[in-house]
């Protein structure tokens, strides 16, 4: 998992609320678990005018003009700004790959579904909650501001402005070691307990070494 200090990056604005996961990643892709190659089909159903397919080349499929992320002004954008409840419906770990393989790595919104914002956390993003209010602002400012970016700074819990104001947000403290050292569940695993890992592995091998004879 990549770390997470500080992004700055072009926004780009998901106007609509309720966006579940299988808007964020179709059912279809959802047959393979190599974490990575699922970009190309994020918002797979909003972004093309055809139905997509797993393994498909989407170079050449049509798409839909009218689609935020399909506008050159947000073309390379790495934050995403959203509506309430974003990252609902089921509790598939595809969405956050595919986000974070399309090149966003802060998604900020109103709120949440409980399981993919745990999800999108040991998977390199960074959620920020901000009240509607001041989301509202932000939409506004990137409709009126072509190129509008935001530097957010996950160490001082800020979001700098272009304007030159300061936003605040919070985030959990163990989440936040994890973004900043790049940890997922498995490098925490290995971080904490590699000792004993190792440990264990020695005494296996010794007591049934009948299980290593192609090692």
């Amino acid at each position: 998992m990549k770390a997470f200090i500080r992004q700055k990056g072009l926004v780009a604005p998901l106007d609509r609320a309720n966006v579940d996961t299988d808007l964020i990643i179709p059912k279809q892709f959802l047959k393979s678990i190599k974490r990575t190659g699922f970009g190309p089909n994020l918002f797979d159903e909003l972004r093309y005018l055809d139905e997509g397919y797993p393994g498909q080349d989407c170079s050449n499929r049509p798409i839909n003009p009218d689609f935020v992320l399909n506008q050159p002004r947000y073309e390379g954008a790495s934050v995403l700004l959203a509506r309430k409840n974003f990252g609902c419906g089921s509790s598939r770990e595809h969405a956050p790959w595919a986000l974070e393989d399309f090149g966003f790595r802060v998604i900020i919104a109103p709120s949440f579904a409980d399981i993919f914002f745990n999800n999108a956390f040991k998977n390199g993003l960074l959620l920020i909650q901000l009240d509607e209010a001041t989301v509202d602002r932000l939409f506004d400012a990137v409709e009126h501001t072509p190129g509008y970016r935001l530097d957010v700074d996950l160490v001082e819990q800020k979001i700098l402005m272009p304007e030159g104001e300061a936003i605040d947000f919070e985030v959990d403290a163990f989440r936040k070691y994890c973004l900043e050292n790049g940890l997922d569940d498995i490098g925490l695993t290995l971080t904490d307990n590699s000792h004993a890992i190792r440990e264990f592995e020695t005494r296996h091998r010794a007591s049934q070494p009948w299980l290593f004879r192609d090692a």
